[in-house]
């Protein structure tokens, strides 16, 4: 068993005024391994530190627990999963200017962003993966695999908008 830390971002829909009233429900239903925010309104954050077999395990139980009680909340975000430059600079101990620097100098195998504009984003997963194969950098294996499991629940509820017919052309055209 491994403990991974991850947050949870739920909207409670405009029915629900009162989050506080869920606090001690969900800490009787197994969330009790989290830091419960309700600060936003209309809006719950769960942050974890779950022991599980694997990341996926240990986000996906957490989920079902917070639905077990809350079950017309929806997931906002998952995390971590998106990031900027200085997250990346953050997480990996180097400055904001020395990973503009290294993107730079390998356009070609640095992960491409999934936005771009002032702000550049990126799924944290490829970074990672980026810098333990092409840098040998040390990467926490445990925020490795839980970058891995967010980055593959925030990319699934998204599908959910999808129409099946133009999935399948997508899914035609990119293959």
């Amino acid at each position: 068993m491994q403990e991974y830390e991850f947050t949870l971002k739920f909207s409670l829909g405009d029915a629900i005024s009162d989050p506080e009233s869920y606090i001690e429900r969900l800490a009787e239903a197994g969330c009790d391994d989290a830091l419960i925010g309700i600060g936003q309104q209309g809006r719950i954050a769960f942050n974890f530190n779950r022991e599980a077999e694997s990341a996926l395990s240990a986000v996906c139980s957490a989920i079902k627990n917070i639905k077990s009680v809350i079950p017309e909340a929806t997931l906002i975000e998952a995390t971590p999963d998106f990031v900027g430059i200085s997250d990346i600079a953050d997480i990996l101990g180097y400055s904001r200017q020395n990973i503009r620097k290294l993107m730079l100098n390998h356009r070609a195998s640095f992960p491409a962003p999934i936005h771009e504009g002032k702000s550049a984003i990126w799924h944290l997963s490829s970074v990672l993966a980026w810098f333990k194969e092409r840098k040998n950098h040390s990467v926490d294996e445990l925020l490795f695999d839980v970058t891995q499991a967010t980055r593959q629940l925030n990319v699934a509820k998204e599908n959910f908008y999808l129409d099946p017919a133009i999935n399948t052309q997508i899914h035609a055209m990119l293959s």
